[in-house]
């Protein structure tokens, strides 16, 4: 979008009384700042906030730093030329740090962060983010502070740290493996960054939102009857990190929130449902890490929010004489955080507000959309629902078929009743698998390591392949999988997660690691060892070495593999060679 011709600039001494999105500096707001600016123009406007009474919807006010300043910021201090090189993180990082931001640019940053001392989320918006195809979700990195220093200068440092993290991680490792999974030009990159309010209150030394959330009006996962139309909600306590970094949430069809959850018993449930919440910590601050992402962020125990009063809405509880789970925090038991009362006795009528908005989004962008969300309370009572971004999603197009029949033929070597993506792969002739009596669920970031080099490897020869391994690749928790990067795994075409002894979590749904599989169109497939679902491990077996390391097994088949996946029926088949 020509963004000087239609978002406003930053006008001084205005934040409370401006703009709900302004600017600083010519150029483009970048990807995730023409969504956010896209949803303040023509998705509020659509809004009846009459029908509404309980919520006040919004969006968090904010400053885009345009790609100019970031320019300037490059050319001021010479940096292009350390950046494109394989210069290590570290390397970069210093540099950066090291750096002055443009002075025409810093009087307009000086008054903004005079105006306010709320925490702020300082987040990459680049060209190439948020595009359809190559969306680079998750690659770059947000910054969140508590920016609640009584001295101004204080709080502008800060700020000016934050932007220069943001910046630095334009040319990270991962980032440059990602440009060279997509054959973009890493050089044509061009970097905005968002600077805006962070939704939610404090507690003690802790800021956070009651609720976190992302909706989809196409989703790839349906149970219980749903359509894939009907469209998916994740929710979570706290900071939305816990859902975009694929940790435990909630999630739910919003045509049929109060159908049974996909465990298996309550024992499941209560193991599988989210422990743990992100906050920014507004107490005393850490050693200095002004390039560590979460230098200002901490993780805490359920039992802490109760403490707060923030649970009404969100929490089942069991009772032990009943076994069985009870709305509310009624019982004595474990709490489970499955947004009980909200859902099943209407609490809070948030799934009815996500239902209207998720239409009226896929409206105003013309195609199928992902939102994030949060949720605060008001002094009032009310609560108030915030529009934090709005990205395109692809979805499956064309014709390919997968019966459940076809799930047990004979060649069929790996069999998913849980699959996303559409079409069909003939050119994979590589597998990378993780050795079944070799994994240690205490040594998954050692696996990611391992992967990477066969990653890089198989890259470099140009030679897609399909990656097996247990849990969820690309989560943040690494007691639920391998904690990969994207840029670790950016050659795989079809990735499998397979349940493991008692490893067992719901398929991998954070915002940016299941962005980039659809807009990559990698062929992803859980394999859960019940059903028709599963694994020929004797087949694998047999296949010759291609590389071994202590968790990883590279092979190479003679013949091309054939992948098929049904993106509407949530089917796919691996073949031994042949047609798919």
């Amino acid at each position: 979008m020509n963004a000087e011709k239609k978002v406003p600039l930053f006008s001084r001494g205005t934040w409370e009384s401006g703009e709900i999105v302004s600017r600083i500096g010519r150029g483009e707001i970048g990807g995730k700042g023409s969504g956010l600016w896209q949803m303040s123009q023509d998705l509020l406007a659509e809004i009846n906030h009459e029908d509404y009474p309980a919520f006040e919807v919004t969006i968090p006010r904010m400053v885009v730093l345009t790609t100019g300043m970031f320019e300037a910021f490059m050319d001021l201090n010479d940096l292009w030329e350390l950046a494109l090189s394989d210069a290590s993180d570290a390397r970069i990082a210093q540099a950066f740090q090291r750096a002055t931001l443009p002075p025409e640019y810093l009087g307009d940053l000086r008054d903004f962060i005079s105006q306010v001392t709320t925490p702020l989320a300082v987040r990459s918006s680049s060209l190439m983010e948020d595009m359809l195809n190559h969306p680079f979700a998750g690659v770059y990195s947000t910054k969140m502070i508590p920016n609640n220093s009584a001295n101004a200068d204080t709080r502008f440092q800060r700020l000016n740290d934050a932007v220069r993290f943001v910046y630095a991680t334009t040319f990270y490792k991962s980032a440059k493996d990602y440009f060279r999974g997509t054959g973009q030009v890493h050089r044509d990159e061009r970097m905005a960054v968002v600077v805006q309010e962070v939704v939610g209150n404090r507690y003690g030394d802790s800021f956070y939102p009651e609720i976190s959330g992302v909706a989809r009006t196409f989703n790839y996962y349906p149970s219980g009857g749903s359509l894939t139309t009907d469209g998916v909600v994740n929710l979570a306590l706290g900071l939305g990190r816990q859902i975009v970094d694929g940790g435990l949430s909630w999630g739910y069809c919003p045509t049929s929130p109060t159908s049974p959850p996909p465990f298996n018993d309550l024992g499941d449930r209560i193991r599988n449902t989210q422990n743990r919440f992100w906050t920014v910590n507004m107490g005393t601050p850490p050693p200095p890490d002004p390039m560590g992402e979460t230098e200002f962020l901490q993780r805490l125990e359920l039992e802490v929010a109760e403490a707060d009063g923030v649970l009404d809405h969100m929490v089942s509880s069991y009772d032990p004489a009943s076994d069985r789970l009870r709305l509310g925090l009624s019982a004595a038991g474990p709490r489970v955080l499955d947004f009980g009362p909200m859902l099943q006795a209407e609490t809070l009528p948030l799934n009815d507000l996500v239902s209207q908005l998720l239409p009226l989004a896929e409206r105003v962008a013309g195609c199928p959309v992902e939102l994030e969300f949060a949720v605060d309370r008001t002094a009032d009572g009310r609560h108030r629902f915030c529009l934090l971004q709005m990205r395109a999603m692809m979805v499956p197009m064309g014709e390919s078929k997968v019966s459940l029949l076809e799930l047990n033929e004979p060649g069929v070597v790996l069999a998913s009743e849980q699959a996303l993506g559409h079409g069909v792969k003939n050119d994979i002739s590589d597998i990378i698998y993780i050795k079944p009596d070799s994994f240690d669920l205490g040594q998954t970031p050692a696996i990611a390591l391992e992967v990477e080099k066969l990653n890089n490897s198989l890259l470099s020869a140009g030679r897609p392949y399909m990656l097996i391994g247990f849990g969820r690749w690309g989560s943040a928790d690494s007691w639920l999988g391998v904690p990969v990067e994207w840029g670790q795994i950016s050659g795989a075409r079809v990735i499998v997660e397979s349940s493991f002894r008692e490893l067992n979590p719901d398929p991998s749904q954070g915002t940016h690691f299941f962005h980039n599989l659809i807009s990559f169109q990698v062929s992803y497939l859980t394999v859960r060892g019940s059903g028709s679902s599963r694994i020929d491990w004797d087949w694998l077996e047999r296949q010759p070495t291609e590389q071994e390391t202590k968790y990883l097994r590279h092979v190479r088949t003679k013949d091309p593999l054939a992948v098929r996946l049904d993106g509407v029926a949530g089917l796919g088949i691996v073949r031994a060679g042949g047609s798919a």
